[in-house]
């Protein structure tokens, strides 16, 4: 597998548009700080203002400079605006594994069938263009419209990570791990996902 962090990948289908997301995508995003804070209760880094948004923003650029993570926004093209924002992580060349998380979109977005068609792009992504052997996904175990968007994708769960992390109120979370291999993406994923398009 060979994720080049320096690269400019660009996915997009006829639904949505997802490329590198960058500093000044800052100003794209910072209405959902402001509007929909509560899109923000899983997330691992406390988001509340304007200030936490343009922390997570560099966090996100600074590593992708480092090849460590590929982080992306997304681009709602039936409505002409941005959704929010997801990325590759942990990512292991040598390994041909990475992780796909750190996912949200705004409110209207959500159960619009967007994820959907963001999910077919990277998996489709991860396994025919980089090569990836295994993709791991993640989330809190509290967070039931995550996982069920998982699930419904045909990600395999393979457990709970116990006390794993820890969230920004200082207390810790158990985290789900799910997963999907390459021989489950071309036997039976890809055309689940190509159906529900």
């Amino acid at each position: 597998m060979n994720l080049d962090c320096s690269q400019q990948y660009i996915l997009e289908d006829e639904r949505v548009l997802l490329r590198p997301l960058e500093w000044e995508d800052i100003e794209h995003l910072r209405h959902f700080v402001v509007e929909e804070p509560e899109i923000w209760r899983f997330s691992l880094m406390a988001i509340n203002s304007v200030d936490d948004l343009t922390e997570y923003v560099n966090i996100a650029v600074q590593n992708r400079a480092k090849g460590l993570e590929y982080p992306f926004i997304v681009f709602d093209k039936a409505t002409q605006q941005y959704a929010g924002c997801t990325r590759f992580y942990d990512i292991q060349n040598i390994h041909s594994t990475l992780q796909l998380g750190y996912t949200w979109y705004g409110k209207n977005f959500q159960g619009s069938g967007l994820n959907k068609h963001c999910k077919y792009l990277l998996l489709q992504f991860a396994f025919e263009t980089l090569g990836a052997e295994r993709l791991e996904l993640r989330a809190d175990s509290k967070n039931d419209r995550s996982i069920a968007a998982m699930k419904s994708i045909g990600c395999t769960v393979e457990g709970i990570l116990r006390s794993h992390m820890l969230k920004p109120d200082g207390s810790r979370r158990n985290s789900i791990v799910l997963s999907i291999l390459k021989d489950e993406w071309i036997s039976r994923i890809k055309a689940l996902l190509q159906t529900r398009l």
